[in-house]
Formats: structure tokens, sequence, C-alpha cells
């Protein structure tokens, strides 16, 4: 059995849940923190974009005006409007033998458990495997193609990628994944209920008339939980599933705390510290979310 560690954190804002993602990263790289998996949300809903992704793609007038952020992931791919949904976060060694051996074969394992979790929720998912396309996931190696990365399509949740989670064709969790040093960090996000279209107000488009066929367009290619199965699944129940998932299909054993009702672990006060060091150094700084 892995010895990993279960983290819950409470609903935050994007530049603390994204600073927390890299400092437990840093802490995994130095041998400080056990792989971990973090499950969280969003409080104010916002707009995560790709690591390369410009920042011109962005509708700041409307952001603002729906009373939403906007903050850079370290991880690459498209934008996402995190909001009504479970996010995901693996992070642990390159040497962990759940995440060693390369981008797509860790994403693969990764990807067996996330199945198992839907299926526990009653949703008949299917994995995408047209190995070729990984447009979402990015390494240290690869930072320099992904700068050149054209984005015709903002939008994270249209294009499933290689061993992504769908049901009837249409993406229900969108993954990213950054390989970095002796680090590897992976995040992604299970979409439970609402409209998904609300991100076509984030995002800059030719017209009204363009922002209605891309609303369109996406409900033909993205799901939520509640559209599959009829009926809301709270957060807690899909947390659950996660780790249900996670420890049946990789074989983990999840460190534990004392807190109920979830029984998460705790983060380090050295990783707290350097988190909130990222949140003012670079998650709620200008220059790095509307760098290019």
């Amino acid at each position: 059995m892995n010895n990993w560690r279960l983290l819950y954190t409470p609903p935050s804002n994007g530049a603390w849940n994204m600073a927390v993602d890299e400092s437990i990263l840093e802490h995994s790289q130095r041998g400080e923190a056990l792989p971990t998996l973090r499950l969280y949300s969003w409080n104010p809903p916002c707009l995560s974009l790709g690591h390369a992704q410009p920042f011109a793609d962005v509708d700041m007038e409307r952001v603002k005006a729906n009373g939403w952020e906007v903050v850079r992931r370290l991880t690459g791919g498209r934008a996402i409007l995190h909001t009504d949904e479970l996010t995901y976060s693996v992070t642990g060694s390159a040497d962990e033998p759940i995440l060693a051996s390369g981008i797509l074969e860790s994403y693969n394992r990764l990807a067996q458990a996330l199945m198992f979790a839907m299926r526990e929720l009653g949703l008949p998912v299917e994995m995408k495997e047209e190995v070729g396309h990984a447009s979402s996931m990015t390494s240290q190696n690869q930072s320099s193609h992904a700068k050149s990365v054209t984005y015709v399509n903002p939008v994270c949740f249209e294009v499933p990628s290689t061993y992504e989670i769908t049901v009837n064709g249409k993406k229900l969790i969108g993954s990213a994944q950054a390989r970095k040093k002796e680090g590897v960090l992976q995040h992604g996000s299970l979409p439970l209920t609402g409209d998904l279209t609300r991100i076509c107000q984030a995002l800059v488009l030719k017209d009204e008339s363009a922002r209605e066929v891309a609303a369109q367009r996406l409900l033909t290619r993205a799901t939520t939980v509640e559209s599959v199965i009829g009926v809301e699944t709270v957060w807690e129940t899909a947390a659950q599933a996660f780790v249900h998932g996670f420890e049946a299909q990789l074989g983990i054993r999840f460190q534990r705390g004392e807190v109920p009702p979830l029984f998460g672990g705790k983060m380090s006060r050295s990783e707290s510290e350097r988190a909130e060091e990222l949140v003012r150094e670079k998650y709620a700084n200008l220059a790095w979310t509307k760098r290019s």
C-alpha cells in the first residue's frame, strides 16, 4: 500500500488555491511532503487560464460584472470557469510509482481512479484513449512548445484530451498535468451542476452571435454530473467517491487527520507559509496573470 495524504481545504479564492498546489509541489520535490490528493472548491467563482494561454482571451469587463476572478494556472490547457464543481489536485515526487514514467503513463493511471469514482456516483463514463492529443498536459521540457500554441478555441471543456473522462462523448472531467524538476502536479475539475455556458461570458468573442454559437457548441461537447444522472450530487458525496476511487484503483492508503466530517490531513506550517508567499509574489500578481 502507498501512503498518501488526503487534504481537504475550504472554498477559497483562485490565487490561494493555485498557490497551495504549487507549495505542495515544491515540498514534494524536496521530499518534505507525502504524495497528496487535495480536494477543494472556489469562492468566488474564478476563471483559470492555462500556463501559456493569452490573457487577451479574457473579457475583463464581463468577468468583473459577474463578480468573478481570474488566475493563471501552473499547468497548461485552456480556460475553465470554476464554479459549482469539485476540483482535485494530485501532487508528488516524480519517483512516486503512480506518477512515474512520464505524462501519458501517469495520466492514464490517475484516469483509472477517476473512472472508478465516477462509476460510484452512477455515471456511465468512458475514457478517451486516442494517444497523441495531450494539449492539456505540460512539462518543463515542453514549455517552449506550449508557448507557441494558438488557442483558436479558448474553452478547456470543449476538447477532450487523451485519457480524459467522457459520458456519451461529452467531456466530464478536465485535467492537466505539469512535471517540474523532480515533482508532478495534476489537477482537474468535475462540474457537479450549473450552466456550463457561463464561461462564454468571461471570454472575448467576435460578437453576441458568436457568443451564442460558442455556448451551444459547448453544450454538445461537455456535461455536468447533474445533467447526466438527473439529480444533484453534493460536493461531499463526490469527494468521498474520489477517495474510494484512489484507494480501490491505485492501492493508496490515505493519512487522515482528526477533523470531522471528512477526516482530511493537514498542511504543514511550511506549506502554508509558502502558499501565502506565492499568493503575494505570483498568483495575485497581475504580472503573472497577464503574462503571455
